[in-house]
């Protein structure tokens, strides 16, 4: 049987919009006390409402993911609330779609700070937590473009192959302490994410990609496998 979530405590990266924003929403309504954190704080503060209006239960922190001390005042946060945390969610990325060439090394930095620095950061914060309890569940957001390079993506997908490497390694190292580690790699969603970089608003508006809150049940589900089971790697993909 599933595992109830009901009084369990995650953190959620990237927490602002899209599938951040559905993950937290998806989770509180399971019953998991969330600690949201991104950059945007009036983001924050609205989805914070959102989640109380709906009987969850939601703090949030902000802070750039991709900075040295983020994770740690984000972790002595929700150690503070919730007196515990049992669930990461390292979803935090940017994407920018563009052929190598015209990619800026600030733009190769911004990409790896983003997409691959914060999940080092969140993790190695979080992890003596969840060793010292033996249990948690670490679940990092890679893409379909850590599985697959395509033409425009090939920083953006070195920085999600990056991800897969890393949460695949942390398996081995971390189960034998009764942690879990998936990796999920979704396609395409109706999000901002890209806009203006490689991707156009008609493009996704015109599109059959996936609303957040599809892929934010995809979370749920991996959280909820039964205390013998894992997931190492779910590809999520849209019909189109």
């Amino acid at each position: 049987m599933r595992s109830s979530l009901q009084g369990k405590r995650a953190i959620v990266t990237g927490a602002s919009s899209g599938a951040g924003w559905a993950t937290v929403k998806a989770l509180a309504a399971e019953g998991v006390k969330v600690m949201a954190t991104a950059r945007r704080e009036g983001r924050l503060q609205a989805l914070q409402a959102e989640v109380i209006e709906a009987g969850g239960h939601c703090i949030y922190s902000v802070g750039d993911a991709g900075a040295s001390e983020t994770a740690s005042a984000v972790l002595d946060a929700t150690l503070e609330h919730f007196g515990g945390v049992d669930i990461l969610i390292n979803n935090a990325g940017q994407g920018n779609y563009k052929p190598l060439v015209d990619t800026s090394i600030e733009e190769y930095d911004e990409l790896m700070q983003s997409n691959m620095r914060s999940s080092f950061l969140f993790t190695r914060a979080v992890v003596p937590h969840f060793i010292a309890q033996r249990s948690g569940v670490l679940v990092f957001v890679s893409s379909v473009a850590g599985l697959a390079g395509a033409a425009n993506e090939a920083v953006y997908s070195a920085s999600k192959f990056a991800q897969v490497g890393f949460a695949q390694s942390l398996d081995h190292e971390l189960r034998p302490h009764g942690i879990k580690v998936s990796t999920l790699c979704p396609g395409g969603m109706k999000t901002e994410f890209a806009v203006g970089r490689g991707r156009l608003v008609t493009d996704v508006e015109n599109s059959r990609m996936m609303e957040p809150s599809d892929f934010a049940d995809s979370i749920v589900f991996v959280c909820m496998q039964p205390a013998n089971v894992r997931l190492p790697l779910l590809t999520v993909r849209h019909m189109g």
